[in-house]
């Protein structure tokens, strides 16, 4: 890993806010995807599930009998495993729903808080597999009231899903499961065919293709942020464990070559070690190749004079992932403002964050911390504003209403109000 010493320095690495290229070169393959699903439904879902993923298919949808066998093929520690991470989701969850929105109204006008009728869930799947993630997107789904959470996900070449997908999705409530992923699959959501239904909303993780197919969609459909690669920026003082700082850049880094892992320290100590501790622990590591891409490739130290600078570089480069590796009874996480998810305490890792700590790990990335936030219950609900007009509202401010109307030109909708001025006046 690359050291840098100095602000000045690593504000010019992680200052992403200029805009980059909005154009990807495979938009256009994407596109193609997209119609050809929009314009020949199952028929297109079953030529690309062939051609991209090797499985020939003789349905879409998974059938019960599926999930009731998956069960006897996965062992019963990782489903024990997975219940209590759904227990703990849906707990974090619930809480949430009862502190955020409620429907209110005052003097007749207010606002009505309504779950959306149908989500779509994106799980990756094929070569790899997360359970953790249909939990952690299905879950706050179901918390919020939606009526129907529909699940694709790619089958691999013998055309079958994982059996811990599957079994994730019974535990977190999914309604519908479906054996396709890519584009092809949020263009089904989003448009439906002959088996899948159109959905409301679609969620998830994804690769570039499912990204930029989030990205097409939207405006069609809802969708809950274009997640980017993972990240992580460990702030770290001369406290810090150099294994536990290394263990999470590593664990961060294995997710792809284009993850970020990122420390920022005040303590040339604990830089000086890190090269060792990571050259360590990544021996006994199946995804070497991986890690060492990504730590080639976004893989940082930085050393800072003060906390102070390390916090106000995190703040510009708002990454996915804030862990806090500091003195305990350090509030440092009340000065990051910018971060999808901070975590801090004596044994603090993401990974728990990632499974079973409770906030889904659906998060921000690629800087967009900045104004969004981590997947949450308010991104399963919608507001509808309600207003009754009568009488007294007509006299307060049906005058002011016309006047407004008529500077804008709109005839129409003053004489609108002004015809209920006179029938008020009457009264």
């Amino acid at each position: 890993m690359k050291i840098i010493k100095g602000f000045e320095k690593a504000e010019k690495l992680l200052n992403r806010q200029a805009p980059k290229s909005l154009e990807y070169k495979q938009e256009t393959v994407v596109k193609q995807i997209i119609n050809d699903v929009r314009l020949h439904g199952d028929k297109a879902l079953f030529k690309m599930t062939e051609k991209f993923d090797g499985a020939k298919l003789k349905t879409l949808e998974v059938k019960s009998a599926q999930i009731k066998a998956a069960y006897k093929k996965v062992d019963a520690k990782l489903i024990d495993a997975m219940k209590l991470a759904a227990e703990r989701i849906g707990t974090f969850h619930q809480a949430q729903k009862e502190r955020a929105l409620q429907t209110y109204t005052h003097g007749k006008t207010g606002w009505v808080v309504r779950p959306l009728e149908r989500v779509g869930v994106y799980a990756p799947g094929g070569t790899a597999s997360y359970p953790s993630t249909v939990l952690m997107t299905a879950i706050p789904a179901k918390v919020a009231g939606v009526k129907e959470v529909i699940l694709v996900t790619p089958p691999g070449k013998d055309g079958k899903i994982s059996p811990a997908i599957l079994i994730a999705a019974d535990i977190a409530g999914v309604n519908r499961i479906f054996s396709i992923g890519g584009a092809q699959a949020i263009a089904a959501l989003a448009f439906g065919t002959e088996s899948v239904p159109r959905v409301d909303k679609i969620c998830g993780p994804g690769n570039i293709y499912v990204f930029l197919a989030k990205k097409l969609v939207y405006g069609v459909v809802g969708i809950d942020g274009l997640q980017g690669p993972s990240e992580v920026v460990v702030i770290a003082d001369e406290t810090a464990n150099p294994d536990y700082c290394a263990s999470d850049l590593l664990a961060q880094a294995e997710h792809g070559g284009l993850s970020s892992a990122i420390l920022i320290t005040d303590s040339q100590s604990l830089a000086d070690k890190m090269t060792q501790a990571v050259e360590e622990q990544l021996k006994n590591l199946s995804r070497q190749a991986i890690i060492k891409e990504s730590l080639a490739n976004n893989g940082v130290i930085v050393v800072v004079k003060n906390m102070e600078e390390a916090i106000e570089l995190t703040n510009l480069y708002a990454p996915e992932h804030v862990l806090l590796l500091v003195k305990p009874g350090t509030a440092y996480d009340e000065q990051i403002v910018n971060a999808g998810c901070i975590i801090y305490g004596q044994q603090a890792t993401v990974a728990m964050s990632d499974y079973v700590s409770g906030p889904s790990h659906t998060l921000p990335t690629e800087g967009t911390a900045r104004f969004s936030s981590p997947l949450n219950v308010l991104d399963f609900l919608k507001l509808t504003n309600v207003s009754s007009v009568g009488d007294a509202l007509i006299n307060l401010a049906g005058a002011a209403a016309s006047t407004i109307a008529r500077t804008e030109g709109l005839d129409a909708h003053a004489q609108a109000i002004e015809l209920r001025m006179k029938n008020a006046r009457k009264k």
